[in-house]
């Protein structure tokens, strides 16, 4: 069983920064996605950000130019730098990673920017 333990999350101020970190394990397979996804309350969770085995990289355009997605795979270990942030990226963070067909989540961390 793949689990996913994220760390990093925390309350910071508005164009302050923060760094996320999840470590997979339980897997012995190449992990071909590892991601970030937020919810905020009331909302959808929505994508951050992706970054494949080989380093191609996918951002959501609210976040594009302050998020920077980045992975070690030979930890299983995807980080999330998030600069300048906003009151709105104020949101539960959650650690994707996708190992061969099924899709694995962590279970969050609380990101808070106060204005």
């Amino acid at each position: 069983q793949v689990q996913l333990v994220e760390s990093g999350g925390g309350l910071v101020q508005a164009g302050g920064s923060l760094r996320l970190s999840c470590a997979a394990s339980g897997t012995g397979f190449s992990i071909r996605v590892m991601g970030w996804y937020r919810q905020a309350p009331g909302n959808q969770r929505e994508l951050v950000a992706v970054i494949t085995s080989s380093g191609t990289t996918n951002y959501a355009d609210s976040v594009k130019g302050r998020f920077t997605i980045s992975r070690v795979n030979a930890r299983n270990t995807v980080y999330l730098q998030m600069n300048s942030l906003k009151p709105e990226d104020t949101a539960v963070y959650y650690c994707n990673a996708l190992v061969l067909v099924t899709n694995y989540w962590g279970q969050g961390t609380q990101v808070t920017v106060s204005s």
